[in-house]
């Protein structure tokens, strides 16, 4: 599964704003946008605090299904 789409169905299961998860991450706006529409990838330390937002919200990670578009 791409990240991109992780993060935009994460933001969907919780419903919150790119601006909002970007809030709980700390990190800025622009690089939530930037996961999202593919132009960058989280580093690995942004992946472990996604997977932990999953984990906190009782979010499997493989219920992300690669097949919806």
């Amino acid at each position: 599964m791409k990240w991109s789409k992780i993060i935009k169905e994460l933001r969907e299961k919780l419903l919150i704003s790119q601006a909002e998860l970007s809030e709980l991450l700390k990190v800025s706006f622009a690089s939530i946008n930037r996961w999202e529409n593919e132009h960058n990838e989280p580093t690995i330390k942004m992946k472990r605090k996604i997977k932990i937002l999953c984990e906190k919200n009782n979010i499997d990670l493989k219920s992300f299904n690669d097949d919806k578009d």
